[in-house]
């Protein structure tokens, strides 16, 4: 994915209230912008960061300016969570993820589960439904090891419970990690800051949910899926 316009360098003053943030430009205006995750972000809000954010015109928008990437210790961080699915995407048209890029169809944002959306519902006459969850990683606290969540989400696990729904009604069950750094060569479930994701993440793995973990390369001009990365899963515990 390559940014359609060149993305501005600024320096973070500080996020706030989830989805604002301020920062100067480099002719030394100040700015509030607006922030495309309401997740913690944890790590990546430092004061004094270097960012870039992408620039809009349209007058329907309160904000010109929107954060898309931090600099953290000269790794270029991705924090757009809606860049994952069309990275995802992207990487099974690349054939990077198993065998998904053999499906006919893809089709975005479907219901199913419990009054939910799936990110893709993938289907083709010989292979049937594969239902795709995607998830967006960006925190890193040891060399190396990507992981999630960076902080409990009960939607996240609630997920899991449905597509381990999905496999046992016969279909594919897929969770998708997209990691927006390229510094991490492995991946876990982070058990410490959310224990109860951890569970449904191995109740779903025992009931049959496949598990991928997509690297991409990343800079101020495109974000690019670079195929798979290892996932250091614990020992399956007694559920």
């Amino acid at each position: 994915m390559i940014f359609e316009r060149p993305l501005v360098p600024a320096v973070l003053v500080q996020r706030y209230k989830r989805f604002l943030f301020d920062a100067v430009l480099e002719d030394g205006r100040a700015i509030t912008g607006s922030c495309p995750n309401t997740g913690s972000m944890r790590g990546l809000t430092s004061p004094g960061s270097p960012i870039w954010l992408s620039e809009h015109d349209s007058p329907t928008r309160k904000h010109r300016y929107m954060l898309e990437m931090v600099d953290v210790g000269g790794t270029v961080v991705g924090i757009n969570t809606g860049l994952p699915n069309r990275l995802a995407e992207e990487a099974i048209n690349a054939g990077q993820i198993g065998d998904l890029h053999l499906y006919s169809t893809l089709q975005r944002e479907q219901k199913y589960g419990r009054n939910s959306r799936i990110d893709m519902l993938l289907t083709d006459p010989q292979r049937g439904r594969a239902y795709v969850e995607v998830k967006n990683v960006h925190f890193s606290r040891a060399s190396g090891l990507a992981e999630f969540p960076d902080s409990p989400t009960a939607r996240g696990a609630k997920h899991l419970e449905e597509l381990g729904d999905m496999v046992e009604a016969g279909h594919r069950g897929i969770m998708i990690y997209l990691i927006q750094r390229d510094d991490c060569a492995t991946f876990r479930v982070c058990d410490d800051l959310d224990p109860l994701y951890a569970q449904a993440f191995q109740r779903a793995r025992q009931r049959g949910v496949e598990a991928f973990v997509v690297k991409c390369r990343v800079s101020p001009q495109q974000i690019t899926p670079d195929g798979l990365i290892m996932m250091d899963e614990p020992a399956f515990a007694d559920l």
